[in-house]
């Protein structure tokens, strides 16, 4: 399939990091990994309200692609970016999805905003723990939402170049036709169309992208 190039080109799919001539084309590569009792849950939720399925035809599918999935699909993990997962607050009911906790695994293959100043403070502040050349940033799934916008804030001030993007709906979602909102989610978005928009930035002023211009994309 050919994708024509426009200014922002989002590409989902299964095998997008497989060939390194396709991992090459990407200025940031996200990595969706959650726990697979949750993948499955939203694998259902999904196919049973929208496209018709059974409960008994979605886990059966799932079964039966469990091979391929382990053999092509995940090792590509290591490709990305940012890997991002969701799971249960400990304690929290694992069926409340509006207060999941997000945790992301940023690579050093991108330069990451700097959000030192709501790291490991505050209860419901983040965390982040360092583990060799990746750093691993927890998002508490119960974040006060003022302290939630101090920490978007922060984001869209290294985006002033950006801020005809911004939008309120952030974080939301739905289940069957209810319309829900997650701060955690809200934040892993933003921090995902930070690196868009900072590697946009970074081809506009003659890069060739944040991989090979970390410093103008820091700076932009």
């Amino acid at each position: 399939m050919y994708v024509a190039p426009e200014r922002f080109t989002v590409i989902e799919g299964l095998l997008g990091y497989h060939l390194p001539e396709m991992r090459d084309v990407y200025d940031v590569r996200v990595f969706l990994n959650p726990p697979e009792e949750l993948r499955r849950r939203w694998k259902v939720q999904r196919d049973c309200s929208r496209r018709g399925y059974t409960t008994d035809e979605v886990l059966a599918e799932l079964d039966r692609r469990e091979a391929d999935s382990e053999a092509f699909i995940r090792p590509q993990r290591r490709y990305a970016d940012m890997l991002v997962s969701f799971r249960p607050s400990e304690g929290e009911a694992s069926a409340d999805q509006t207060h999941l906790e997000a945790e992301l695994t940023l690579c050093d293959g991108l330069p990451h905003p700097d959000l030192s100043p709501f790291i490991n403070g505050k209860p419901d502040g983040l965390t982040l723990v360092e583990r060799g050349e990746e750093r691993m940033l927890r998002i508490p799934g119960r974040m006060d939402p003022d302290h939630a916008a101090a920490i978007e804030e922060t984001i869209w001030a290294r985006m002033h170049f950006a801020t005809h993007l911004r939008a309120r709906r952030l974080g939301e979602f739905t289940i069957g036709t209810e319309l829900h909102r997650s701060e955690s989610l809200a934040l892993v978005q933003l921090l995902i169309l930070y690196h868009l928009v900072t590697a946009r930035a970074a081809v506009a002023l003659g890069g060739e992208g944040t991989r090979t211009l970390s410093a103008v994309a820091a700076s932009a």
